[in-house]
C-alpha cells in the first residue's frame, strides 16, 4: 500500500472522531494523520506532504471532504472518503461508508475514477450548490446543533417567512426572468440524507444540472418531499431542469451555500464546470 494520507475534521459527528482513529491505529501501521484546525491549515499539510503521498482521505462531512478536494483537482492524487457529517451527500454519491474494512479494501486496489468538480465566482464545489432558500436554511443550521431533525426544523421555519428571490439569464436564445424558491447547482444527485434534488445529474458527463424551484403551496411541501426522497422529482409547474457547462446570471440574493457549507456570493454570477478535473478511490 503507497503512502496514505487521513485528514480529519475533529468538529464533524459532534467532535467523536476518537473510536475512528483508534480503529486506525489498529489497522494501519504508523497512519499518517492530520487533525485539521482549519482550512488553512489543510491545504498547508496536503503541500508539506505532497511529494510522498498519493492517496488523501477527507474524514468529514461534504465541506470537508471540497477542502481537500479542492487542494488536489487536475493531479494525480487520488480522494478517498470516510463520510462523517451530518448529510454525506458526496460519500452516498461516490459509494463511500463509514465501515473502515472495506474503505481499507478500496485502498488497496487504488483504482480511481475521473469526475467532474464545478466553482461559482471562483469558489470551488464538488456536490450541490445553491442560492435562495437552501443557502438560507444552511445559514440557519449552522447556528444549530446540526442533525437531519434540526435540518427539518429549520426548513420549515425558514419556509413560511422567506421571500422568492429573482433570478435573470438567458440560456439557449431563452430568456429567464422570474422568481424562484431557490436555484441549485448539481454534479450530483442529492444535497445529503438521499435528499435527490435533480436525479437525473451524473458527476461525470462534463455537465450541471440548474433546478430551478418556485415557492409551491406548503400543502404541495410533503409530495416535493416525497418525490425527492424517493429519486422521483421531474419537472412540473413548480420546477425547471436545464444541463449545462456553465451559466452567467444575476440574482438578488447572496445567500449561498457551497456542499453544504454558508457562503455570502454577490452576483452577478457565473458558474462553470470543471471536467475530469478529481480522482477518486472506487
Amino acid at each position: 500500500m503507497q503512502k496514505i494520507a487521513f485528514i480529519i475534521n475533529p468538529f464533524s459527528s459532534k467532535g467523536n472522531y476518537q473510536p475512528l482513529l483508534e480503529q486506525l491505529k489498529k489497522k494501519i501501521e504508523n497512519p499518517l494523520v492530520y487533525i485539521s484546525d482549519s482550512i488553512n491549515g489543510t491545504d498547508d499539510f496536503i503541500k508539506k506532504n505532497w511529494g510522498n503521498v498519493e492517496v488523501f482521505v477527507a474524514i468529514g462531512g461534504d465541506g470537508t471532504i471540497s477542502t481537500v478536494a479542492k487542494s488536489i483537482i487536475n493531479s494525480d492524487k487520488i480522494l478517498g472518503i470516510i463520510p462523517a457529517g451530518s448529510g454525506n451527500g458526496f460519500a452516498n454519491e461516490t459509494k463511500f461508508n463509514i465501515e473502515l474494512d472495506q474503505f481499507l479494501q478500496k485502498l488497496e486496489t487504488q483504482d480511481f475514477k475521473e469526475i467532474d468538480t464545478f466553482t461559482v465566482n471562483g469558489r470551488f464545489s464538488i456536490n450541490v450548490a445553491g442560492v435562495g432558500f437552501d443557502g438560507a436554511v444552511v445559514e440557519a443550521f449552522e447556528k444549530t446543533s446540526r442533525g437531519f431533525k434540526n435540518y427539518i426544523k429549520t426548513s420549515i421555519q425558514t419556509y413560511f417567512k422567506y421571500q422568492p428571490i429573482k433570478i435573470t439569464f438567458e440560456e439557449k436564445y431563452k430568456k429567464y426572468n422570474g422568481k424562484y424558491l431557490m436555484m441549485n447547482i448539481a454534479n450530483t444527485r442529492q444535497f445529503g440524507n438521499n435528499a435527490y434534488i435533480a436525479p437525473q445529474a451524473s458527476k461525470s458527463d462534463g455537465l450541471l444540472e440548474i433546478a430551478l424551484v418556485k415557492k409551491f403551496p406548503f400543502t404541495h411541501a410533503a409530495t416535493f418531499a416525497y418525490r425527492m426522497f424517493t429519486k422521483k422529482l421531474v419537472e412540473n409547474q413548480y420546477l425547471k431542469y436545464i444541463s449545462v457547462s456553465e451559466i452567467e446570471f444575476s440574482v438578488n440574493s447572496n445567500l449561498w451555500h457551497l456542499d453544504g457549507e454558508f457562503n455570502n456570493i454577490e452576483s452577478p454570477i457565473k458558474v462553470k464546470v470543471l471536467p475530469k478535473s478529481l480522482r477518486i478511490l472506487v
